[in-house]
């Protein structure tokens, strides 16, 4: 049984050595995100099962305008955006897989992958009325399911410091009240198109 398992263990540590199996990584990202309803920021844990396959989990917080807030300046060039009742921020919390494509057919440099994930979000609102940073004091959050589905590439053949961009659905719906950006206008959709940097670094 003692040779038994040390034949185990050996197989287990030496067998990517023996069939030639590449070196599996593990990242973080800070993130850059840009949608039609605002920046963001956010950050990627990332880590390799296969040499296609990897598991990520990443948190975004970024704000959700509506698409139908008009801004307007005054004679000392402050914005004001008309009706605005609350600033609206998200924070998507995703739990996916990712999948690279072309591994075999592409130089290494240039990794395009696939990607899906789901998990819970928050949205917190903020009265307009107040400036931006004393309107934390006055925040609400409400919480419900939220999910992504995206593709893009990572560069360079450095793979412990890669960088990447990619674009992504980010989906987030309540299904009973939703959130006033404007007055008298509900949203229940605080997702979107979403354009992502990606710097990464091996913590």
């Amino acid at each position: 049984m003692k040779k038994i398992f040390l034949i185990l263990v050996s197989t287990f540590l030496f067998a990517p050595v023996i069939y030639g199996q590449e070196k599996l990584y593990t990242n973080m990202y800070f993130d850059l995100h840009f949608s039609e309803g605002g920046l963001g920021i956010g950050l990627t844990y990332n880590k390799e099962i296969t040499s296609t396959t990897s598991v990520f989990a990443d948190i975004m917080f970024s704000e959700s305008k509506d698409a139908q807030e008009f801004e307007y300046y005054d004679y000392w060039g402050n914005v004001y955006v008309v009706g605005k009742k609350n600033r609206v921020f998200i924070m998507p919390l995703n739990l996916g897989i990712r999948y690279r494509l072309f591994k075999d057919d592409i130089v290494d440099n240039f990794r395009p992958f696939v990607q899906v994930a789901i998990g819970p979000a928050m949205a917190i609102t903020t009265p307009y009325q107040y400036e931006f940073f004393t309107s934390f004091k006055y925040a609400h959050a409400r919480y419900t399911l939220g999910g992504s589905i995206g593709l893009g590439s990572y560069f360079g053949f450095d793979r412990k410091n890669p960088m990447g961009i990619s674009v992504k659905y980010q989906f987030i719906h309540f299904f009973k009240d939703g959130v006033e950006n404007l007055e008298g206008f509900t949203r229940k959709d605080l997702g979107g198109i979403f354009i992502t940097l990606n710097f990464g670094f091996t913590p």
